[in-house]
């Protein structure tokens, strides 16, 4: 166990993860670390290896996991072995989630790069006029997406 001189206090985790204090009392309280070690003036002090945690957490609340899901993986870790099904299982449905999410968001940049490419030719053309009003790369991107859709397979770009 690391001394108190060896440790990390609050405001120096926050500069480290960019979280703000307030935030990682919050994500204290929530349990999705354990308390950290407490100097004889009752200050916080975390280890690296908290910090590493933090970031774990961190990445899986950027990807866009309900923080009381992160609290109930952190405790199944901190429970030790015996439960590393359980862990896979949630992991396993959360990475299916983030896929399901990242296709989304691939559509929808798709959608964007064909905007971008029209109107990118037709501004150094000159020929943008009508196309913001009107746009036949939103038809075609639109009707190939609901054919593909009602075939049951992912819309081409």
């Amino acid at each position: 166990m690391p001394t108190v001189r060896d440790l990390f206090s609050i405001g120096e985790v926050s500069a480290h993860t960019g979280l703000s204090v307030d935030t990682l009392r919050f994500y204290e309280r929530e349990g999705l670390f354990p308390p950290p070690q407490r100097s004889a003036g009752g200050r916080r002090g975390f280890s690296k290896a908290d910090i590493g945690w933090i970031g774990i957490c961190q990445r899986l609340r950027a990807s866009g996991m309900p923080l009381p899901e992160i609290a109930r993986y952190a405790a199944m870790v901190r429970a030790g072995s015996g439960n590393e099904g359980e862990r896979l299982e949630l992991l396993q449905r959360h990475e299916a989630q983030v896929r399901a999410q990242m296709a989304v968001l691939q559509d929808a940049l798709d959608l964007i790069s064909t905007k971008v490419a029209v109107y990118t030719e037709a501004v150094s053309t000159g020929t943008a006029g009508g196309l913001f009003v009107s746009d036949d790369a939103d038809d075609a991107y639109f009707a190939a997406r609901s054919e593909a859709s009602s075939q049951g397979r992912p819309p081409t770009s």
